[in-house]
């Protein structure tokens, strides 16, 4: 390991270190900057979760609440998105038990448009026609990502749209690393079969 590797995760640490502190100090300015880093994430990963945007909305608001009340709880050996996500999830699985016609996660699917996230194209970016094509290709996938049970869904998501790796999706998500092995795995396959067939 050189010595800019060492310095990169000496930087890293202290800044966990720091934002620990901070969490614990209840500071509502660090509050403010990670919803600024994390909210988009955030929402989305709801949206995909809950399928309706009016409850992903209130679901958000009461996640980082449970951020501002809880920080001292925060664990610097993870990342802060993995813990934040877990908060979320588990607010959602609350939800979900409070609604008695709800049995499980897996029986969240109220198909509706409030997937759809908006396309920001950059003006040095692709051809109006290229930006159509992809959008349209996008919208093939959201289609079918929508057509997959929600926990491969949330697999999926985690893995590809938040980057986590498969032992932070295995934290989040509360299932071993074999079954999150799986749930990718077969939403892959479940992806391709679909798109193939569309």
């Amino acid at each position: 390991m050189s010595d800019t590797d060492c310095l990169l995760i000496d930087s890293m640490e202290k800044e966990d270190d720091a934002l620990v502190r901070a969490l614990t100090g209840r500071n509502p300015g660090l509050l403010d900057e990670l919803i600024e880093q994390y909210q988009y994430r955030l929402y989305r990963y709801l949206l995909c979760l809950l399928r309706n945007s009016d409850t992903a909305a209130d679901v958000f608001q009461e996640t980082w609440l449970r951020v501002f009340e809880r920080g001292h709880q925060y664990k610097s050996e993870f990342r802060f998105e993995a813990w934040l996500l877990t908060i979320a999830r588990n607010l959602v699985l609350d939800l979900v038990r409070r609604r008695k016609t709800i049995l499980n996660i897996e029986d969240l699917t109220d198909y509706g448009d409030d997937l759809a996230m908006p396309d920001i194209v950059a003006s040095d970016g692709p051809s109006p026609l290229d930006s159509l094509a992809n959008l349209e290709e996008g919208e093939r996938v959201t289609d079918a990502l929508g057509r997959l049970p929600a926990l491969i869904r949330e697999a999926l998501l985690l893995r590809y749209r938040e980057d986590m790796t498969l032992e932070e999706i295995a934290r989040v998500v509360s299932a071993p690393l074999p079954t999150v092995k799986s749930r990718i795995y077969r939403g892959l396959e479940a992806l391709r079969l679909m798109l193939e067939k569309d």
